[in-house]
């Protein structure tokens, strides 16, 4: 079963890097993830980097790359990611090092009884912060 899933990955990823052609993929400076804690059933946006950590409850995550499709072809996010597993008094664990994509999530997953973690986008610009709330200008009418 993992031979016939590791071909259709395989068959995938060279279908989306071949068939955007290799000019008109984008490569992303930071992958867009979705992560799922099954306990509190809490879903959090994780904008990783490239080459870059973020920590999700026990799970670390680095994304290696992320190539989005041209808008003019069917939507797709590609990023190659390593997910490791942090315990305390424990050596890191690797769950998973391969390609996910965001048009088929069952294709390639994290398999772990607590979180759930997929490709949701892959972001060509790194995001601001948002601004503090406080130093937002005021909308209505000026008080006099």
């Amino acid at each position: 079963m993992s031979a016939v899933r590791s071909v259709l990955l395989g068959a995938a990823l060279a279908a989306f890097m071949i068939g955007a052609g290799a000019g008109a993929r984008a490569e992303a400076p930071t992958a867009v993830l979705q992560g799922l804690d099954k306990v509190t059933a809490r879903i959090s946006v994780l904008r990783v980097p490239i080459d870059g950590t973020v920590k999700f409850g026990t799970l670390e995550i680095i994304a290696r790359a992320c190539h989005k499709a041209p808008p003019e072809e069917p939507p797709e996010n590609a990023a190659f990611l390593e997910i490791r597993e942090l315990r305390r008094d424990e050596m890191p664990r690797a769950l998973f090092l391969g390609w996910m994509f965001s048009s088929s999530p069952g294709l390639s997953t994290l398999e772990h009884p607590v979180y759930d973690v997929w490709v949701v986008d892959c972001a060509l610009e790194i995001a601001a912060p948002a601004p503090d709330a406080a130093a937002a200008p005021a909308t209505g009418s000026p008080a006099e």
